[in-house]
């Protein structure tokens, strides 16, 4: 890569990293300055909290957020507690972190009550969560506000790890988010776990004659049946990234290059023209750029996603006082 090109990146991401975005879809940076200047530092300070007693809380923090925004948009609908509720249905099976959201919680009604939305403090989580594990940080535009409405048929939006490319195109894009969304946010995976369940097909009798799935590569295929064998422990976790499986790089993109990703889905954006030339884009930067591409188009992507059907204004949803119930 030439060094102008080197030089116009890090001049972009250092602007991105000392201003805050601009409003987003009736969000903004800074929402809670005055009426609970705090609400960032308490929901940072917990976040960090959890991590250090257990590192894999970032990964279950990132999907928290991102399995809420797919579902009536990001209104905390997940955490909603019920016997049909969202974090009821299968595609939410193993989300992890909602004891961090709850305790978050409980400290900012405590110094602000009736202020803070679920919705934010997930936003805010996420992005902690990120930074936590030597990703980027970013400013994360605020006020959300909470939703009534929690229904397990809604996760049928998700992305399923045995989706191909024009599914998961077309789940993002009815969400309003492009390819390159798609690839990006699938980077998250970087810092990720699995369950052999979501996988084990692919590894003994994908094609029904007893093969594996011919993309994964020869090399990477005795690990994983060793990690998953036949008759193992379906709930038994996986890192999604074999190489750096606790740090925020991109790794996990010369994973996916080579045949060496671990879910179906995330092996199939080499398949595909349009998510092959993201992919690559940020695979071949792992010298020399350090990853700084996907490091300055995470928060960008993020942040639109974390904008998808927002409820904000008093006509909106409510605050609740506690994440797992409506008022």
């Amino acid at each position: 890569m030439a060094a102008s090109e080197m030089a116009a990146l890090f001049f972009l991401f250092s602007s991105l990293l000392r201003s805050p975005f601009v409003q987003s879809q009736g969000l903004q940076t800074g929402f809670y300055d005055y009426n609970c200047p705090d609400a960032e530092d308490i929901v940072r300070s917990t976040v960090e909290q959890y991590y250090n007693k257990d590192a894999t809380i970032a990964p279950g923090l990132l999907r928290l957020h991102f399995h809420d925004c797919f579902v009536q948009g990001c209104d905390a609908s997940v955490l909603i507690s019920g016997a049909s509720s969202e974090r009821t249905a299968p595609q939410n099976f193993g989300l992890r972190g909602f004891e961090v959201i709850d305790d978050a919680k409980s400290q900012l009604e405590a110094v602000c009550a009736g202020v803070v939305s679920c919705a934010d403090i997930l936003a805010l989580a996420a992005r902690d969560a990120v930074d936590l594990t030597g990703g980027p940080s970013w400013s994360v535009p605020l006020g959300r506000r909470d939703g009534r409405i929690s229904s397990a048929s809604g996760a049928n939006a998700l992305p399923s790890p045995a989706d191909p490319v024009s599914v998961q195109r077309q789940k993002f894009a009815d969400l309003g988010l492009t390819d390159h969304d798609l690839v990006t946010l699938v980077g998250a995976h970087t810092i990720g776990q699995t369950d052999c369940q979501f996988f084990s097909y692919r590894l003994f009798n994908f094609t029904a004659t007893g093969n594996a799935d011919p993309t994964i590569s020869q090399a990477f295929l005795p690990q994983l049946r060793a990690l998953c064998p036949p008759n193992g422990n379906p709930a038994r976790r996986v890192a999604l990234d074999r190489d750096s499986p606790g740090a925020f790089d991109v790794s996990f993109f010369k994973n996916v290059r080579d045949g060496n990703a671990v879910l179906e889905s995330d092996q199939r954006l080499w398949s595909d023209a349009a998510t092959q030339a993201v992919v690559h884009k940020y695979a071949g930067n792992i010298r020399g750029l350090f990853g700084l591409r996907f490091t300055y188009e995470f928060p960008k992507a993020m942040v639109r996603m974390s904008s998808i059907g927002v409820k904000t204004g008093s006509g909106q949803g409510e605050i609740r006082k506690r994440c797992s119930r409506i008022n």
